[in-house]
């Protein structure tokens, strides 16, 4: 296969196929979301057999459990994915909402609508069901999507893939409005990040290295966060079973994602009470704690956290723990180390809960929550394409609307300009 001739024929496709997509009403869109859920659920059983197919590759190439974990589907996987699409085919339609229209002095009406962004490229590792998720709000958003998932899970996605296809061919839509690269030339990606004039936005779902690999490549404007360092903070006026099932929940809850928590920080009044029946739940879990020489003088099993711990993020069962002298000192701690994804207060103090809510400059700042209920499907976005960290257009989970961009509309009866 000649890769750059593929990626361009994709293009192409993706780029006609965005103007019929923009175009559908929301009923039919509605129907192939519902008709792509029925298809997941209909071919479950064969979807968990291609996927064992790449588990057991990834694991006879000795990847790690982290790894592992994002890449395995369950049967309760699979049926997240398909309740995904329905609960996006339950949303509002963004696409041609008209929002602030006024009359202007002139006569003249001025507002904005609400519009897709034409094409875009998902680039992601393991995570199978992120075809699902991303092909779901590209269609409801009136998007076209390129959708080049890892070699890892190649046999998973594209057994995915037929399902979204069923789905758009039950209502008279092209499949190529949702195309599954099926190639794992790495190749595909250095095409896809480039082609200008065929892709309008690109969401890369992955580890830190391909994040900068894409930041430093490509030439197509991204939605994307590099790395999750997610802290949770217990404040001395916690209370402490939520503290703890909080703390718990956010480290081992699940490992491998990037909302799981890597640095736990503990006010010093309560530190002595509460780390020791707490971290002898992560060491019966199997948790490598590294600690500051505080943290370690109240549990001696820990091992010496560094500098370079702050700034890690582990997807695997290591945590770093540090004791703070109150609110400001976990606040700068999380603006010194954190990476801006999500963090986390658990206090009873209201006072102190809406300074953290302020003042942490986080994409998702909680309160007495886990961080691992930074997700499009909890937020109630039906599914995410991926969570950005950026500032510019889309912020946290990143849903419909952040799929979607505003253009002016000026509505006139014959109005010329004096």
């Amino acid at each position: 296969m000649d890769v750059q001739t593929y990626m361009v024929g994709v293009g192409k496709q993706a780029r006609a196929a965005s103007r019929l997509i923009a175009k559908a009403d929301t009923s039919t869109k509605n129907r192939a979301l519902t008709a792509m859920a029925q298809a997941i659920e209909r071919t479950a059983r064969g979807l968990l057999e291609a996927n064992a197919r790449d588990v057991k590759a990834a694991r006879g190439k000795k990847l790690d459990d982290a790894a592992i974990d994002r890449l395995m589907l369950t049967t309760k996987t699979i049926e997240s994915m398909a309740d995904g699409l329905v609960q996006i085919a339950q949303l509002p339609d963004p696409v041609g909402e008209v929002i602030g229209l006024k009359y202007r002095p002139s006569g003249i009406q001025v507002g904005q609508m609400r519009v897709p962004l034409g094409v875009v490229g998902t680039i992601y590792e393991s995570r199978p069901n992120v075809t699902a998720d991303a092909a779901g709000l590209c269609v409801k958003s009136g998007n076209a999507a390129i959708l080049r998932g890892g070699s890892e899970a190649i046999h998973s996605n594209q057994a995915i893939a037929a399902c979204v296809h069923e789905g758009l061919k039950a209502v008279g839509l092209p499949e190529t409005v949702v195309q599954v690269i099926e190639t794992t030339d790495r190749a595909a990606v250095g095409e896809l990040i480039t082609m200008q004039d065929y892709v309008d936005v690109i969401v890369p779902r992955g580890g830190k290295s391909l994040i900068e690999r894409l930041m430093r490549e490509s030439r197509i404007p991204m939605i994307k966060h590099l790395h999750g360092v997610c802290h949770v903070y217990i404040d001395d006026k916690a209370d402490f079973d939520k503290a703890i099932r909080i703390a718990d929940n956010a480290k081992t809850q699940r490992l491998g994602t990037c909302n799981t928590m890597e640095t736990l920080l503990v006010a010093r009044g309560i530190a002595d009470r509460i780390l020791p029946p707490l971290c002898r739940i992560y060491l019966e879990k199997g948790v490598d704690l590294r600690g500051d020489e505080a943290a370690r003088n109240i549990v001696p099993q820990m091992m010496p956290a560094t500098e370079e711990d702050w700034y890690t993020e582990y997807l695997a069962a290591i945590l770093s723990v540090r004791v703070v002298d109150g609110l400001d000192e976990a606040i700068e701690h999380i603006a010194t180390y954190g990476s801006q994804h999500t963090d986390a207060i658990v206090t009873e103090d209201i006072t102190r809960a809406r300074r953290f809510l302020a003042e942490v400059d986080s994409s998702s700042v909680m309160v007495n929550a886990s961080t691992r209920f930074a997700d499009g499907y909890e937020y109630g976005l039906g599914a995410e394409i991926g969570i950005s960290t950026d500032k510019l257009h889309a912020r946290g989970p990143v849903g419909l609307e952040g799929l979607t961009s505003l253009k002016y509309i000026v509505i006139g009866d014959g109005h010329i300009r004096q």
